[in-house]
């Protein structure tokens, strides 16, 4: 008669058996997480800590960093004027952005994402300038904004009707705005794009329930569509934030911060003092700043706005 193993020794048998499978597992998870971990350490952590290490350094980029400074290069920046003149320019950006672009995309991908004849030729125009590069995009716009009537569009046509041309560029209080302008065109695209698939996502049954109720096409939107792309426009708003404060290559080709100054950002007045003037010391300084800046609003955002998503129980 064959003897039935106790209890305890099944439970040791079992216990055996899912260990080497466990161990195989987890190496797999590791095996295929290992090209995105080491990606990360060598592209992303160690610039950052590389940079921490020059900005405590008064260094030209040429041999070993020995001059150590300390933190002279931190209270340096906050003293500069331009580089609080390019911290306003960031926050005027964002104000812009939050305020004109994106209600203007989601005008627009109300729109064109709905029974709107000839939709799908206006979301290809719409969409198009996104796609071009921004070195394109400048030099587009430094076009347009010459400041030559023969040779500038929009004083071309000002000129027409009876205006008169402006150097859109080269005044201290025309700049930022005009700059405004030509980021509003190359990115509101890609805004509109994203709420053009929040709206795709909300059921059509919710807003038609909403008209049997009653509701006009304004308190539908308000009421109803609104609160189910919520997802949608704080994710664009998050973007918008983040890409206002890191804007670099559009301001520098057309501007290089100029006038005097005045459309200097932070990411031109790093690459200024860091590429250009090689204080590479004080320009990783900047980039630390920077750094902070971004770091702190993502954990400040991502805490204030977290909301159930209407459309996840829909």
């Amino acid at each position: 008669m064959q003897q039935v193993p106790a209890i305890p020794d099944l439970l040791k048998l079992k216990k055996g058996s899912a260990s080497p499978r466990k161990f195989r597992d987890n190496l797999t998870v590791f095996l295929f997480l290992l090209p995105a971990v080491t990606l990360f350490l060598v592209f992303v952590l160690y610039p950052i800590l590389q940079s921490v290490y020059y900005s405590l350094f008064s260094w030209k980029g040429f041999g070993p960093a020995v001059d150590f400074v300390g933190v002279n290069n931190f209270k340096n920046i906050l003293s500069d004027k331009v580089f609080l003149k390019a911290l306003k320019n960031a926050l005027l950006i964002i104000i812009f952005s939050l305020s004109i672009q994106l209600p203007l995309s989601l005008l627009l991908a109300t729109l064109v994402g709905r029974d709107l004849p000839g939709r799908v030729f206006f979301r290809t125009v719409f969409f198009m300038p996104y796609v071009l590069s921004e070195v394109i995009t400048a030099l587009m716009w430094l076009f347009i904004y010459n400041p030559d009537p023969e040779r500038g569009f929009i004083n071309a046509v000002l000129i027409f009707f009876g205006g008169t041309s402006h150097a859109w560029l080269a005044k201290p209080d025309l700049v930022m705005p005009a700059i405004f302008v030509a980021l509003t065109w190359k990115y509101f695209g890609f805004h509109m794009l994203l709420f053009m698939t929040g709206l795709q996502n909300i059921p059509e049954e919710v807003e038609e329930a909403g008209r049997m109720d009653g509701a006009n096409i304004f308190q539908s939107f308000w009421y109803i569509t609104l609160p189910l792309l919520g997802s949608t426009i704080r994710t664009s708003v998050y973007l918008s934030v983040l890409g206002s404060i890191q804007q670099f290559i559009l301001v520098w080709i057309m501007t290089k911060g100029g006038p005097v100054n005045a459309s200097e950002t932070l990411a031109t007045y790093m690459y200024r003092f860091g590429f250009v003037r090689f204080q590479l010391g004080y320009g990783s300084a900047v980039a630390i700043y920077m750094f902070i800046l971004c770091l702190t609003f993502s954990l400040i955002y991502q805490r204030l706005t977290r909301q159930p998503d209407y459309l996840s129980g829909l």
